[in-house]
């Protein structure tokens, strides 16, 4: 079995190529600008770098190329060559609140039903690294300000460990469930506990400040987010105000056969006492 990992130096994609790694499977990275030998040139949107990428690949990881609010035009078509190249299984790496048909990803997801021999469509809860990855707005705001702003009032999240996202990557890229998977952390949590959680941790005071959708939008394009996908972005936090992703699966324990992680014990292991939690 050969695996093409579409995102591979990312935050779940170079965890897939460990794990695949780790279980011997044969593993190729792809990356708009490769880094060394082992990855191949890779563009969405140049079909004549899709070949190369494809060669002599069984399974596809497919992480959508980075703020576009429209993925589908360049996906689908990705999609229907790689099958016609002998691609037998697809994972793509959605969302939890993006349903199957909706614009977007939702059309990719759609796509892989009708057409995939294999498939799995991953969608996660939100990304507890989105509190410590320096390059996620959220955690640039804590780092500088002491607070993050959102428009998900007191809605609760079951955010999700990246890690365990791509150990179930990996088993689905070895065996597809031809179905989606919505998967979150052990418990919901709201930006509130999650900002007295990281408080406790730091010894800094951090706050949470819940505002409206144009708020939360125009915070987003300071933060230098193109305002589609703010526009985007904003909207599903506005959701969570409304519970949206008030709840955990028991997907991540079902696929992998171990409990996902608690947002505490990630939140320990990436921060150290007087650090800005970024």
């Amino acid at each position: 079995m050969r695996a093409l990992i579409i995102g591979g130096t990312g935050q779940t994609g170079s965890l897939v190529v460990q794990g695949l790694r780790q279980a011997g499977i044969d593993v190729r990275t792809a990356s708009r600008n490769p880094r060394d030998g082992e990855q191949v040139r890779f563009d969405w949107e140049r079909a004549e770098t899709h070949d190369e990428a494809l060669q002599g690949v069984d399974a596809v990881y497919m992480v959508a190329p980075a703020f576009v609010d429209n993925p589908a035009g360049v996906m689908v078509p990705f999609v229907d060559r790689a099958i016609s190249r002998g691609v037998r299984n697809f994972v793509l790496l959605s969302a939890s609140p993006v349903e199957e048909g909706t614009k977007g990803l939702g059309t990719v997801h759609a796509a892989l039903r009708a057409r995939a021999p294999g498939w799995t469509v991953l969608r996660p809860s939100w990304f507890m690294q989105n509190f410590f990855e320096s390059r996620h707005h959220l955690a640039q705001s804590l780092a500088t300000t002491g607070r993050m702003v959102t428009a998900t009032g007191r809605g609760r999240v079951g955010f999700i460990d990246a890690a365990d996202i791509a150990a179930v990557a990996v088993q689905t890229l070895r065996k597809p469930t031809n179905s989606d998977l919505i998967l979150t952390g052990p418990e919901a949590l709201s930006y509130d506990d999650v900002a007295a959680i990281l408080s406790r941790l730091t010894g800094r005071r951090l706050e949470h400040r819940a505002v409206s959708f144009e708020e939360t939008r125009a915070h987003m394009v300071a933060s230098g987010i193109p305002d589609a996908y703010a526009a985007l972005l904003a909207g599903m936090e506005e959701s969570i105000s409304r519970g949206t992703e008030d709840r955990t699966t028991d997907a991540v324990l079902r696929v992998t056969g171990r409990p996902p992680t608690p947002f505490r014990e990630v939140a320990a292991r990436l921060v150290k006492p007087g650090d800005a939690a970024a």
